[in-house]
């Protein structure tokens, strides 16, 4: 494989932490750098992705589709002349897992604010309450 061919990536975890740097054939999809980040994802991290749907791959502000390969969001990246290109790594669980792992309830959560301004303070003191 010609070496212009290939595209040095390395993928920011949430901390701050990375994956790679690790040169990807610009006909990778999306698709397998998630695979390739979900085998590689550190196994002391509190968050870890079960599955590639549970990844989401950020660069230049845009979440990449799984099915377009390295060298359709080449665009966005921009040319850097054997520049290593970071991804933000974004970790989304499923809808479908997290429905069945957690009780929904029937019933809308009612919401309230419980702050106390100053001024309610105030008005009570005149009150005498």
């Amino acid at each position: 494989m010609p070496e212009e061919d290939l595209v040095e990536l390395k993928f920011r975890l949430y901390d701050g932490t990375d994956i790679g740097p690790i040169r990807y054939s610009s006909a990778s999809t999306v698709s397998m750098l998630k695979e390739r980040i979900i085998a590689d994802w550190p196994k002391d991290k509190k968050v870890i992705p079960k599955a590639a749907n549970d990844v989401k791959l950020i660069s230049a502000g845009k979440i990449l589709e799984n099915n377009k390969t390295v060298g359709q969001c080449k665009a966005p990246f921009g040319e850097l002349p054997g520049g290593v290109i970071t991804m933000h790594v974004v970790v989304q669980p499923s809808l479908a897992k997290s429905k069945t792992e957690k009780k929904v309830e029937d019933s809308p959560r009612k919401t309230f604010c419980g702050c106390v301004h100053g001024n309610q303070d105030k008005r009570r003191n005149k009150r005498g309450t």
